[in-house]
Parts: structure tokens; sequence; C-alpha cells
């Protein structure tokens, strides 16, 4: 399944029976970029501020006020809906006097953050794994200009064995270089995967 991200923030307004409403959208890649992001747009003259973010498998959703459900879950289910991942979806509301009812709500905060996202730009978001691999000193020239042939971001390590290094891969990119490995070390060494360290 293709996942996707924002490229940058992305604004959009909707007035719904006197209530303003605004949606902002944006990429967020970690926690402390959610609790930036939330600092950055604080506004004390709202109503609400009911948000939704994803990032990987975490989830988190935020109704500030408005009905259990009416909010948060629909920002959320936008953000999902449009098979994006490490986004954040602020709704601000400016009450106009006018009840909407919890149908409303869940429409007018779920209809203006989905307006907010077809309106974003986004990109594919290529996941990445770390992996690390060792190999003898005479071996590392050939594996260096293979990661930089193909891009990879990587760290070398210089041991009294030889070279350990750490390489950020694209998921295609994984059995090639495991073979590549196993082929120019006659099998001595092998690909290891590490697990993400932000999970």
């Amino acid at each position: 399944m293709m996942v996707y991200t924002l490229v940058s923030e992305t604004i959009f307004e909707e007035d719904i029976k006197k209530s303003r409403f605004q949606a902002i959208a944006a990429p967020v890649e970690n926690e402390q970029q959610v609790k930036m992001f939330l600092e950055k747009h604080l506004d004390l003259t709202t109503t609400h501020q009911c948000w939704a973010w994803k990032i990987g498998h975490n989830v988190r959703f935020n109704d500030d006020g408005e009905p259990s459900g009416t909010a948060g879950r629909p920002i959320l289910a936008t953000i999902e809906g449009n098979d994006l991942t490490n986004a954040i979806v602020l709704v601000n509301r400016w009450y106009g006097g006018i009840k909407l009812g919890t149908g409303g709500l869940v429409r007018a905060y779920g209809g203006c953050a989905g307006q907010c996202l077809l309106l974003a730009e986004k990109i594919e978001l290529i996941e990445k794994k770390k992996i690390y691999f060792q190999c003898q000193f005479s071996e590392w020239s050939i594996f260096q200009y293979e990661l930089n042939t193909q891009g990879i971001e990587y760290t070398e390590q210089y041991t009294a064995d030889g070279v350990e290094v750490e390489a950020l891969l694209q998921i295609d990119q994984i059995d090639p270089l495991k073979l590549k490995i196993q082929d120019v070390t006659r099998g001595r060494e092998q690909l290891k995967l590490l697990e993400d360290v932000d999970d």
C-alpha cells in the first residue's frame, strides 16, 4: 500500500451556520514537532481547537471540549482516508451562536479537514529501514561505491577488524544489498535489520 505525507502547511477556511472553521494541515515526524505545531497555532480567540495526528502506527486526537467523537475522530478519519501518515490536522472553530448538533459537528470538522487535505500537496512517503553490516577494509570500497551510486545514507566506523556500516535503506533496496554482501564476503557477513529507533 502506498502511504503519503504532506509537503507543507496548508490552510482552509469555511463558514458553517455562522461558525468559522479553519483547518491547518502540516507534516510532522515526531511528537516534538506535534508539540511545536500546536504551540505555534495556539489561538485563544478560538472556541475550540480540535486536532488529530498520525505518525507511523501512532495516532492521537483531541475534541477540545466538543462532544466526544464529534471532532478529533472525524479529523483522524480524513487523515487515514487520504492514506496519510506523519501528518497533523488542526481545526479551529469560532462559535457563531448556532448549535450544529453532533451529526453537524462531525460533518463540519471532518469536512473542513477533508477540504484542507484536498488542497494540500502530498508526496509518497517511502518507508526506510536501518540496516547494519560489517566488512573487511579491502571490501569496503566495493560497498561504498554501491551505497553512493544508489544515494543511500550511511555511516561507517573503522574498527580493528574492518568496517562497521549502518545505513538507511528503502524496502526495495534491502534484498539486493543483502545478496551483494553475501557475494562479496563469500557468505561470511550478513545484513542485519536494526529495529526502528523512533518507535
